[in-house]
């Protein structure tokens, strides 16, 4: 199980992206075969509690790759505009030829580059499902979300977490060497972006640390959700929210 001290970092500098935009063509087939992937995407995605279908309101798929998670949004809240985002051309190209509902669009931009000015104004949610793990400064992309999102905007993180657990951290490694690495050297003649999901997942934040990563970037109401199956303990739903604008003077937010 071969990975040189540094080789993580070095694909989150830029060659996880090209990674991506070689693998985009079989994605689908890939994450398909993984048991609950689509139905804990809608999971995350309905955790976020947006009311009313998400009627008037703009929601951030960051990350969005091929389009599942925004598809789970899209299922979720069938009344929310969606903007999916994604820095792999190659992924963005595969989730644009898909069929969508004229309320979803997508933009090509790095998350940590996102503007307001991207997005034509502020959201109300955010979901980033397997982005920040590889974000070159996971720190900056948080700002990014919390800048972009309208005071009592929601955000949910979809992400594996292993480091606390040395149950969870043999699970992913067995999984990983056992069915995602072949799998993927089978569907794309290469292994090196499944050698690099293994690793970067392994030296990741644990899930106390992400939930003290989300309030240092300035939300509140922070917490873990599980999710089902093998993926439990694995794969799981961080929950944050932008601190409501304080009221008047006099008044208690």
């Amino acid at each position: 199980m071969p990975a040189r001290p540094g080789a993580v970092r070095d694909m989150k500098t830029g060659a996880v992206t090209d990674e991506f935009d070689a693998a985009a063509p079989s994605y689908d087939r890939l994450v398909a075969a993984n048991p609950g992937y689509h139905r804990h995407l809608r999971m995350s995605a309905r955790r976020l509690r947006l009311p009313r279908g998400g009627e008037g309101l703009r929601v951030l798929d960051l990350g969005c790759g091929t389009g599942a998670s925004t598809a789970a949004l899209a299922r979720e809240l069938p009344r929310a505009e969606i903007i999916g985002v994604d820095a792999s051309a190659g992924m963005l190209a595969a989730a644009r030829a898909k069929r969508w509902p004229d309320r979803v669009r997508f933009v090509h931009a790095r998350a940590e580059d996102l503007t307001l000015a991207h997005l034509g104004g502020p959201v109300d949610a955010v979901l980033a499902a397997y982005l920040l793990r590889n974000c070159p400064d996971p720190d900056r992309a948080l700002a990014v979300m919390r800048s972009l999102l309208r005071p009592g905007g929601r955000v949910a993180l979809h992400e594996y977490s292993v480091a606390d657990s040395a149950a969870a951290r043999a699970v992913w490694t067995a999984v990983c060497w056992s069915v995602v690495i072949p799998a993927g050297r089978a569907l794309t003649g290469r292994a090196d972006l499944y050698r690099y999901l293994w690793r970067s997942v392994l030296e990741f934040d644990g899930a106390a640390a992400l939930r003290e990563r989300m309030r240092a970037a300035g939300l509140d109401l922070v917490r873990t959700l599980p999710l089902t199956g093998w993926q439990r303990g694995i794969t799981h739903t961080f929950l944050g929210r932008v601190p409501e604008a304080p009221g008047p003077a006099g008044e208690h937010a």
